[in-house]
């Protein structure tokens, strides 16, 4: 279980990362796709452009430095976008804390859902943390 227990728990993550007052505690992996599934939500496909400067601009202000090999990760961002988007279109009608709960029992529950598709060294590589590379290891299912 994801703790969001409800789509206002969400929003208020989703609130938080836009206006940069998410403590950074709060910014688990869950919250991670809470995020991801609320914007997902309200912008569609558009969430791929909007997700990337709202970590970024968070991670600045909670000290962590977007570098070569800390801070925002485009590939995991937007792999992670990929798969919240598939679940959401599967459960369109369902709430998005029922929809994170039930992608969160899955393997992408798991923080190392990644290595899964990418080896070690592609997926923590400066070209993959700066752009979008693909799965080393096997195809993204979505």
């Amino acid at each position: 279980m994801s703790g969001f227990l409800t789509d206002a728990a969400i929003d208020r993550i989703a609130r938080q990362l836009i206006d940069r007052s998410l403590p950074k505690s709060a910014w688990t992996h869950a919250a991670h796709f809470a995020a991801a599934l609320w914007l997902l939500k309200r912008s569609g496909l558009g969430a791929m452009r909007e997700m990337p400067p709202l970590i970024m601009a968070y991670n600045e202000t909670t000290g962590v430095a977007n570098t070569d090999s800390s801070g925002y990760h485009e590939t995991i961002t937007l792999a992670s976008l990929r798969a919240a988007h598939a679940w959401l279109l599967s459960r369109p009608d369902a709430p998005l804390h029922v929809v994170l709960d039930e992608m969160l029992t899955t393997s992408l529950g798991r923080p190392d859902w990644l290595s899964t598709y990418w080896s070690k060294p592609v997926l923590f590589s400066v070209a993959a943390r700066k752009s979008w590379v693909e799965p080393d290891v096997q195809p993204l299912p979505f």
